[in-house]
């Protein structure tokens, strides 16, 4: 058996034999889930809907497909390890990688990373349970989104479900912040056991997909930013001692955050660097585009994409014993860019996430989603007013989930203008019709 292509359940393929290559299936899968399409309706910075230019969940996951899969087919050229094709965790499948990507957010819930931060303290504060993205996603894939044979979840292979894992644990163990539900960790775990994975290591496509992901926020996020004139492209913005402060704070505020990567360097001149540097390029760009500020804020963030994307590459992993898809130079980490990065994507969060208005709507989320749950946690009268697929499907399962789980399952599948109108319905004084269509 090619484990690289088995499936949890359809192992047979007796619901999928026809003339396609396994990663055909799984895409087509993904992207024809109701799950997918939500997307569009799911904020990535400013809110779905702000305007027809920003982005949403949707075309961010698109564009971070695009540059793994490229990345993916460029340095699964020059190493010989990937082509000797030794263990299926160190391989590297441009259209595994597609589907990793085009899969890594689905189970963001709406109002972006505030509506999982309110998801979170809520079960955690009430029940106990915890509400994250990332486990999030596995519990679509492998539970809640079905398609025609399968009770599973859309059954994708092996090889998909761990480039989407680039959290390989289970969440419910003491101290972990991230990983897998543990009812969806036992089919990971054992797929993770039938390949040989090292615990604690995530694949090549897993790596390479996460990376892929935090490049497309450090440049996408800022053109998102100008476009919208958050990010003012003038000095005395650059040049304000408390944006370097802001962006210092939320880099070592970061769970993430490791001291020793910043040993020895003066954060506060890096930053001023970095961003100095970051305009003198716009302002260089701007006079090349004729001062054109829409092909300036492209060309920007092409050039950004490249830079970052060209020097992927991959390096020995000592202390796990495993490699590493990190930024290269000259055969080492480089870490030059990756703090680069770091800098980059913190600039984008200090001037869009942690703008007054943007707080304000962050805050009227919060109490949409607080008043969404009070309506539905209690079974006896939430029951009447969930859609009868959703109460049909926890009578079945009820065994093995809480109600409160459903509930939190039924709100993160909400878009934003849905859990708005589910809100507006309960609490505003305005008449509706039962004749719209959920």
């Amino acid at each position: 058996m090619n484990v690289r292509k088995m499936r949890l359940y359809d192992t047979e393929n007796i619901h999928s034999g026809d003339d396609r290559d396994e990663y055909e299936k799984d895409y087509a899968r993904l992207i024809q889930s109701p799950a997918f399409r939500r997307l569009q309706g799911k904020s990535q910075v400013f809110g779905a809907g702000s305007g027809d230019y920003y982005r949403t969940r949707l075309t961010h996951s698109l564009e971070v497909s695009q540059i793994a899969r490229e990345v993916a087919r460029r340095i699964g050229k020059n190493y010989p390890f990937i082509a000797a094709r030794e263990h299926p965790g160190l391989m590297l499948d441009p259209e595994v990688v597609e589907c990793a990507s085009i899969a890594h957010d689905l189970g963001h819930p709406p109002f972006g990373h505030k509506g999982e931060e309110v998801l979170n303290a809520i079960l955690q504060r009430e029940h106990g349970l915890k509400y994250e993205g990332n486990a999030q996603n596995f519990r679509i894939l492998m539970f809640l989104e079905k398609r025609a044979g399968s009770g599973s979840g859309l059954d994708l292979t092996a090889s998909v479900l761990l480039a989407i894992n680039k959290y390989p644990y289970c969440i419910d163990d003491p101290g972990k912040l991230k990983g897998v539900y543990r009812m969806e960790w036992e089919g990971i775990d054992y797929l993770r056991q039938a390949w040989g994975m090292p615990a604690g290591c995530a694949t090549l496509e897993a790596q390479l997909m996460d990376l892929c992901d935090d490049i497309a926020y450090s440049t996408h996020d800022l053109e998102d930013g100008i476009r919208a004139g958050k990010l003012q492209m003038q000095r005395s913005f650059f040049e304000d001692d408390r944006v370097v402060a802001q962006i210092i704070k939320q880099i070592e505020d970061d769970p993430s955050y490791a001291p020793s990567n910043w040993d020895q360097i003066d954060k506060t001149d890096l930053v001023k660097q970095v961003l100095a540097n970051y305009l003198e390029q716009w302002e260089s760009i701007y006079a090349e585009c004729d001062r054109e500020p829409s092909r300036t804020r492209r060309e920007m963030k092409a050039r950004w994409v490249r830079r970052f994307a060209g020097q992927v590459g991959i390096i020995d992993d000592p202390a796990k014993g495993w490699k590493k898809v990190t930024f290269v130079r000259e055969g080492r980490q480089d870490w030059s860019l990756l703090r680069t990065m770091e800098i980059l994507k913190k600039l984008a969060w200090v001037t869009l996430i942690k703008d007054f208005r943007v707080q304000r709507l962050h805050k009227r989320s919060e109490i949409m989603l607080e008043r969404l749950w009070e309506s539905f946690r209690d079974y006896d009268t939430g029951r009447d007013i969930i859609p009868a697929d959703w109460l049909e499907n926890y009578e079945r399962h009820k065994s093995h989930w809480p109600w409160e789980r459903l509930v939190a399952d039924y709100i993160a599948g909400m878009t934003d203008a849905y859990a708005e109108k589910v809100y507006t319905e309960f609490f505003a004084s305005r008449s509706g019709s039962i004749y719209e269509r959920d």
